[in-house]
């Protein structure tokens, strides 16, 4: 029996989507790689404490931070927790799944849900976003939870006053938050793309 056009149709973009919802979780579903000076591993806790210059990588992902606790739960998915060196923030960078794009961010703490596919940068949040090596929006605020699958920026100030307080910029108001916003790129203009006008010397319009 043949499908109809419309079937066919239907199941490319249901493949198109299995597709995308696929790659979308290829970073979740990479090994987690780690270098530190130290490392402390309880297994009955599924619980592995890195400590002094820890670099992790899974994917695309790549941290950085003092201190980093990994826990894996029954199902597989990892979570880690990083803390930052002294006199510095921990970072995050990862890529964009099917863009060139990249995201960025630091904080005090960094907190990875790989269950979720979300990462939370608390204190001092930054989040920057990449087209390339150009910078095209920056974040700033208290709490910053960035949503991999959803791709949504929730930004929360922070609660009090101090030197944590907002932006991780000097000069930005305790409590508030900051954003930099890059326009996007027009949409191209539907006129420049319709049949020009034709002349003609005929009263009304062109003769039939």
């Amino acid at each position: 029996m043949r499908l109809p056009l419309t079937s066919w149709l239907l199941l490319g973009v249901l493949a198109l989507l299995a597709a995308q919802a696929h790659a979308e979780k290829a970073d979740r579903n990479q090994p987690m790689n780690i270098e530190a000076d130290a490392l402390r591993y309880d297994d009955l806790k599924q619980l592995s404490v890195f400590t002094g210059s820890v670099i992790l990588t899974k994917g695309t992902i790549q941290i950085r931070g003092g201190r980093i606790e990994v826990r894996q739960d029954p199902q597989g998915y990892q979570y880690g927790v990083v803390t930052a060196e002294s006199g510095k923030l921990a970072f995050f960078r990862q890529k964009r799944e099917g863009v060139d794009e990249y995201i960025e961010g630091e904080g005090m703490t960094i907190d990875y849900d790989g269950k979720a596919d979300t990462v939370k940068f608390i204190d001092k949040a930054q989040l920057r976003r990449y087209a390339g090596v150009v910078l095209n929006d920056e974040f700033n605020a208290g709490v910053i939870v960035y949503n991999n699958l959803t791709d949504v920026f929730t930004l929360d100030g922070a609660s009090g006053a101090g030197s944590r307080g907002s932006a991780g910029q000097p000069g930005a108001p305790a409590g508030r938050v900051r954003a930099m916003l890059t326009p996007k790129p027009a949409a191209t203009d539907p006129a420049a793309t319709t049949t020009p006008l034709r002349s003609t010397n005929q009263l009304g319009g062109i003769g039939k």
